[in-house]
């Protein structure tokens, strides 16, 4: 059975994994249309695989934001890959890519995009990144995620600096039904996060979600301030922050992988947010990403919508890439079987 065909099964065994594969491929559209269209045109105008088909796919995989030592290593994989399956066909190499995707993706480890979410006592998640990214759009979709889920949540508005941040998180507040602990503009974040904390413990919340600062006069500063709200953090919990996820824009390619290690730098980053995936031709980011900081990717922005929020999960991802040519591919196997 090939790949595509596992993940389509695997994929079908309820309504709600339908629904989430169904936000993939709808989300990567705009990908599909970049990356998988350009690998789809370069298999089309190939007969054969040789070494222009592969020095063409390289380009394709670089331009797509996988990142260069990735792309090598992917492209090694792939030539290997074609060489055991004793294949010439280029058509196979669409099929080749995705499981290959998944495959380095994990590192040949089960890799845990789970929240770490404590029982029975408070859950905080801190959350970094710079302006502009989707980090207080992020903070209220996962509030209203888990609210539905039956959690008790409370934010705590720690960006002081950004004017409107804590406006903007009052109105997350306000759409999800939750609680929102601010002082002033221009506030220690450090005592809004001491704040926060005891009055989520007061008020019995399951979690409690920490908005920060983006920016500040220089890189120092905000990390240093980042730093010592942590810190604040975990003397009042012992343990905490229990995630801290640093959100970043799939749209900014390349400079996001930088933002990456600077705030990894930092902050011990447990997780990535990948927000506006479905604004991105590209794409190759999610690979870079886990492959360069060694840190999963636990959540993927494919729209707008409060629910387009998703838990990442690299084989619908990777399957989302190539859907429709896979689908095209099938019905086209069924007209020659039916004629």
């Amino acid at each position: 059975m090939s790949f595509f065909k596992k993940l389509k099964e695997k994929f079908s065994g309820s309504q709600e994994q339908e629904q989430t594969t169904e936000k993939y491929t709808e989300g990567l559209k705009k990908t599909r249309t970049g990356f998988a269209s350009k690998v789809n045109n370069l298999i089309a105008r190939y007969r054969k695989i040789d070494e222009d088909f592969f020095e063409e796919l390289e380009e394709i995989l670089i331009g797509a934001d996988v990142g260069f030592d990735t792309v090598m290593e992917l492209i090694d994989e792939l030539k290997m890959e074609v060489k055991r399956q004793n294949t010439n066909d280029p058509s196979a190499i669409r099929e080749i890519i995705t499981e290959k995707f998944v495959d380095i993706y994990s590192d040949g480890q089960e890799v845990q995009s789970d929240l770490n979410i404590q029982e029975n006592e408070l859950t905080v998640i801190l959350f970094v990144g710079v302006n502009g990214v989707g980090k207080t759009t992020t903070i209220g979709k996962l509030a209203h995620k888990f609210k539905a889920d039956g959690k008790k949540v409370m934010l705590a508005a720690g960006d002081t600096f950004r004017a409107g941040a804590i406006d903007q998180l009052e109105v997350w507040g306000e759409r999800t039904g939750v609680d929102v602990i601010k002082q002033a503009e221009g506030s220690d974040p450090a005592a809004v996060m001491y704040d926060a904390v005891r009055a989520a413990k007061s008020r019995g919340a399951d979690i409690l979600l920490c908005d920060t600062a983006g920016r500040l006069q220089n890189k120092v500063n905000l990390m240093n301030e980042l730093q010592k709200v942590k810190r604040v953090i975990e003397r009042e919990i012992p343990g905490a922050p229990h995630e801290v996820l640093l959100v970043v824009d799939a749209t900014t390619g390349q400079n996001a992988l930088v933002q990456a290690k600077t705030f990894k730098e930092a902050t011990d980053v447990s997780g990535i947010v990948l927000t506006k995936l479905d604004g991105t031709a590209k794409g190759g980011i999610v690979l870079a990403i886990r492959k360069e900081l060694g840190v999963p990717v636990k959540f993927v922005g494919l729209g707008e919508k409060m629910d387009d929020l998703q838990p990442f999960h690299a084989e619908k991802y990777a399957y989302g890439l190539f859907a429709e040519a896979f689908e095209e591919k099938e019905e086209k196997k069924e007209e020659e079987a039916g004629d």
